[in-house]
């Protein structure tokens, strides 16, 4: 029998009295606010019974007196607030299927379900639920689905389903499990599908055959990194980022510099720069350990050691470089806009900056590790154990941390750095005007332009996309995983990668060096074919590009340049030939 889509308010007392081999009856869909006791008392026979969109607003076992053969009972989208603390059960003895999607109830009773032994599928979806009594299931042992998805629920006992021995799917989508452990779901010897707010939960199922979601964007169940383009590129930068630091490493002390200070800045910006290519090989050496799988290693992986010591080895590189980029731009800075002001730092100013730029990364990096209260699992939240939380977190002191760390320092030294390789560019550009050397200015001018264009660029290309994902996070826009995992093993390490190319490899100091070693290797093979034993002496001294380093100390004597003009056409022409 369909009653649907009609006006009903109310059904009479003896409305079904002749119906006794009714087997289905369907009220959806009407105004019913309540069902007298009884009303269905001689529906022996019926099975099914659907009361899905109406307005109930109260029920109790003699609603149900009389439906001895009741197999599934569907009460969805009602306005039920409470169910009665009464074995709700007593009068359908067969009910197998029981559905409360979409109301109101706030909390289940312990008496509720103690006469529904039969219940097999139980579904309490999008309700307001927000605590369960210790035995409020105990007495469905021989429940096959429970679905407890979208409710507020806060905790959830460590015992909470240990009588549930037959239970094969348990949903508990859209519930943040603030004290989700192992315990909870060993028991469920015979759970084959389970259903998560987040995919990091799964790590505590590992015995679960299905579990959802299976990929958090970046790690699935069968492996650390879910995709094959990422395990591939973490080799590829990992690679690149390490090989291009060390030779610069390596090769900077053969740079005959003037600026000693300068170089020694390069090279320890190189070692911040080479821990992210040891992270991301790290990284990559763990997804190997864990091929095909990662889900019965995903919680001890991210709640080890390794996992918090990478985490803080990639914030370490990060900070670190960030900080020293910010120092090398606002040394040119000076040296480019006020060339005469003798601001330059010195040996030991440049030292003491450089150990208190390490210094600071070092607690950037190591504090979450020093309290276990306040940041939770700071660096365990992915696989790849980089605090980005782009989500919500277990801890709000870990969330105002990383916002400190990426929308405060870092978007901080992003802007110090845009706004100062803007005022070189312009004071150059300024002064190329008074030139006499047009054409030979302009060409010089533009290669500077593009020095500082790709410097910057780079900058915006790593850290915009970071910046942008914190504000959306902040806005509590929800943001996909597969694009954490794009920020981490592809854009993050941009500046790892390219630094050494900017700052080093593509220089003219460096190409000189190249060009001379290529020069005396030709010069040498060419001597050694004659049988002489002379060697190659260099022509010129190879020197950073520093300002003020390339104008012969005697051009500078205040004999021959009495006007302060002239010397600043000079001291302009020297910066451009330099950065050039």
């Amino acid at each position: 029998m369909s009653l649907q889509w009609n006006l009903i308010r109310k059904l009479p007392r003896d409305g079904f009295k002749k119906y006794h081999d009714l087997q289905q009856l369907y009220l959806s869909h009407n105004r019913i606010t309540f069902l007298k006791p009884g009303v269905f008392e001689d529906l022996h026979r019926l099975e099914w019974l659907i009361i899905e969109d109406n307005a109930l607003n109260r029920i109790s076992p003699l609603t149900f007196y009389g439906l001895n053969s009741l197999i599934l009972l569907a009460l969805m989208n009602n306005v039920l607030t409470r169910l009665p603390n009464k074995p709700l059960c007593q009068h359908m003895p067969r009910l197998h299927w029981l559905d409360f999607e979409g109301n109101h109830i706030h909390n289940l009773r312990n008496l509720t379900f103690i006469s529904c032994s039969n219940l097999t599928v139980l579904v309490m979806t999008k309700n307001k639920i927000n605590y369960l009594n210790e035995n409020t299931l105990a007495p469905l042992q021989k429940l096959h689905e429970l679905n407890l998805s979208y409710n507020p629920i806060q905790k959830i006992q460590a015992n909470q389903f240990d009588y549930l021995v037959k239970l094969k799917s348990l949903s508990l989508e859209g519930i943040e499990i603030s004290n989700i452990q192992h315990r909870m779901f060993r028991p469920l010897a015979n759970l084959s599908h389970i259903y998560f707010k987040k995919f990091q939960y799964c790590g505590y199922t590992p015995h679960v055959r299905s579990c959802k979601p299976n990929t958090d964007g970046i790690s699935s169940l069968e492996n650390l990194l879910a995709s094959i383009i990422q395990r591939v590129f973490v080799w590829v930068v990992s690679a690149v980022t390490c090989f291009g630091n060390i030779f610069v490493i390596c090769t900077r002390p053969y740079i005959r510099s003037e600026n000693r200070l300068h170089a020694m800045s390069i090279i320890s910006l190189c070692c911040a720069d080479c821990l992210m290519g040891i992270y991301l090989f790290s990284i990559g050496a763990f997804d190997l350990k864990f091929r095909g799988e990662y889900n019965k290693h995903a919680q001890l992986w991210t709640e080890s050691p390794h996992c918090q010591l990478l985490g803080s080895v990639a914030i370490l590189s990060t900070e670190v470089s960030v900080l020293l980029l910010t120092f090398l731009t606002l040394e040119k800075y000076i040296c480019i806009v006020y060339p005469f002001r003798c601001l330059r730092p010195g040996k030991c100013r440049t030292i003491t900056v450089l150990i208190l730029i390490w210094i600071v990364g070092f607690i950037v990096a190591f504090v979450p590790l020093s309290n276990k209260e306040f940041f939770k699992n700071y660096y365990g939240t992915n696989g790849v154990c980089f605090p980005l939380h782009s989500e919500d977190t277990e801890s709000i002191g870990a969330q105002i941390y990383s916002v400190a760390i990426f929308l405060g320092i870092n978007l901080a030294a992003f802007i110090i750095i845009v706004f100062s390789y803007g005022s070189m560019f312009y004071s150059v550009h300024q002064s190329a005007l008074t030139a006499t050397e047009v054409r030979n200015q302009v060409r010089k001018e533009m290669i500077l332009a593009k020095r500082f264009f790709f410097i910057v660029f780079t900058d915006a290309l790593c850290w915009m996309p970071i910046f942008v994902l914190k504000f959306l996070s902040l806005l509590q826009v929800e943001i996909p995983g597969t694009i954490t995992s794009w920020v981490v093993i592809f854009i993050l390490p941009i500046n790892s990668a390219l630094n050494p190319i900017l700052y080093t490899l593509t220089t003219r100091p460096f190409k000189e060096m190249i060009h001379q070693f290529w020069y005396n290797y030709r010069q040498r093979r060419s001597l050694d074919s004659k049988g002489s034993q002379k060697t190659y002496t260099p022509s010129f001294i190879w020197v950073e590009m520093w300002p003020l380093q390339e104008v012969p100390s005697e051009l500078m004597k205040p004999a021959l340049f009495t006007d302060p003009c002239e010397l600043s056409l000079i001291s302009q022409s020297t910066r451009l030939n330099s950065y050039s």
